[in-house]
């Protein structure tokens, strides 16, 4: 196919490329109008001047410019699929792009207390589209308008489908290896909100009569040799309110650190204060670094603490070419839209960047802790993101901890819901 536009922007071929490219449908651009009109084949017209005989979709502004939109966004049918529309211009690129970049994370102000973006303040939220993966959807609507138009089909390749457990490290152990400080201080803790139970398991532990309920490496390491796309996330930041795990020279640490990387990535769990300070990442993926034998070229943020542009451009000044935040603490879905990985759109430098976007689905205290799910309605949510992975292809990627699979504590029902979705990769 050839299709004809009035200037050729880094935003239409970023967008066109994900239509497109994947899906092995080839097709050609120009802005030559003379050599549009003496083409054979089919044509598509995507722009506002008028040519004779050909399929025209005229265009929303958004790919053809250098700045955030600020218009006004609705929603209407395009071809069979309900889409975006900009200033009143239907147009399913744009929606892409427009979704695909997170534009709307832009200097945005809805924010919960973390600073995060918050999924209720998202136009695939408001519009009911969050757990659908939408840009994939209007992809295809696009594609099937093209194909209607044209009667003839474009023999568009289904996406490729993957299965992806990812972990984030935290705390590697519960109540083992830790300072006799943070222990005894614990230990008042509980004391004063009677958690019996807990000071009991800190002893024992302590002692070396009972095995660290957080120590679920020996499981991880069977995961990832069975799951080869398994990623493992690790918290080696300085101690402080949001950041509690244990320092990167405790050498227990250490050694569960390189027992997994014998069968699985370990990526950087950037800790709450590379927030503000690439100089702090730059630290902690030394520590990683020293410890594993190389440099890590992946990561995922400490809380999801993510702020576009900021937080993907400090990533690519310290060698992250990977990064696995794209998606919400308090509610499952597909953040951007997708679930396959897509590099990310600098919108603040208007192109393309080295940096590999790679959304989850759902997180583990999404799950109980935010949406206060029971284990059946759990594997009902969980069941009902993979069909969609499945459906129209990508990563299936979730995110849990080496704490949570545990089933300790008020774990204990969930440890099930983590097999069953384990049992969804098997198919």
């Amino acid at each position: 196919m050839l299709i004809y536009v009035e200037y050729i922007t880094e935003r239409l071929l970023y967008t066109l490329d994900f239509v497109f490219t994947e899906r092995k449908i080839p097709y050609e651009i120009t802005n030559d109008g003379i050599q549009f009109m003496a083409a054979q084949g089919h044509k598509l017209n995507y722009s506002s001047r008028d040519f004779d005989a050909c399929l025209q979709l005229k265009p929303a502004s958004l790919l053809f410019e250098e700045t955030l939109f600020k218009g006004e966004i609705q929603a209407e049918i395009f071809h069979q699929a309900e889409c975006l529309s900009f200033d009143k211009q239907l147009d399913p690129l744009a929606a892409i792009f427009y979704v695909l970049s997170r534009m709307e994370e832009y200097n945005t102000i809805q924010t919960d207390h973390f600073q995060r973006f918050e999924a209720k303040a998202s136009i695939l939220f408001k519009k009911g589209w969050l757990r659908q993966p939408i840009c994939e959807i209007w992809s295809l609507d696009f594609i099937a308008y093209l194909e209607q138009n044209w009667n003839t089909s474009l023999n568009a390749r289904a996406l490729r489908y993957t299965f992806q457990p990812t972990f984030d490290i935290d705390n590697t152990f519960a109540y083992a290896h830790k300072n006799k400080l943070r222990s005894q201080l614990a230990d008042l803790k509980d004391l004063v909100y009677r958690r019996k139970s807990r000071r009991q398991d800190r002893q024992q532990v302590r002692k070396g009569l009972k095995h660290d309920p957080y120590d679920t490496f020996d499981w991880i390491e069977q995961i990832a040799q069975h799951f080869s796309e398994t990623k493992v996330f690790w918290l080696l930041g300085n101690y402080s309110k949001l950041d509690k795990n244990l320092s990167h020279l405790n050498l227990a640490q250490q050694d569960k650190i390189k027992q997994i990387a014998k069968f699985a990535e370990i990526g950087i769990h950037a800790s709450s204060q590379t927030q503000n300070s690439g100089q702090q990442l730059q630290i902690e993926c030394a520590r990683l670094s020293a410890i594993t034998g190389y440099q890590p070229n992946s990561n995922r943020q400490h809380f999801l603490l993510l702020k576009v542009p900021q937080t993907y451009q400090m990533l690519l000044q310290n060698g992250i070419t990977h990064d696995y935040t794209m998606g919400y603490a308090e509610t499952t879905g597909f953040r951007a839209g997708t679930a396959r990985s897509f590099r990310w759109f600098d919108l603040s430098k208007n192109e393309k960047t080295a940096l590999h976007i790679h959304p989850f689905a759902y997180m583990d205290g999404t799950l109980l802790e935010y949406l206060n799910l029971s284990p059946q309605e759990a594997m009902k949510e969980i069941e009902f993101l993979h069909a969609q992975v499945q459906h129209f292809g990508g990563t299936f990627s979730f995110l849990w901890h080496n704490e949570t699979i545990s089933g300790y504590q008020h774990w204990a029902a969930y440890q099930e819901v983590f097999k069953a979705c384990l049992r969804l990769g098997e198919v």
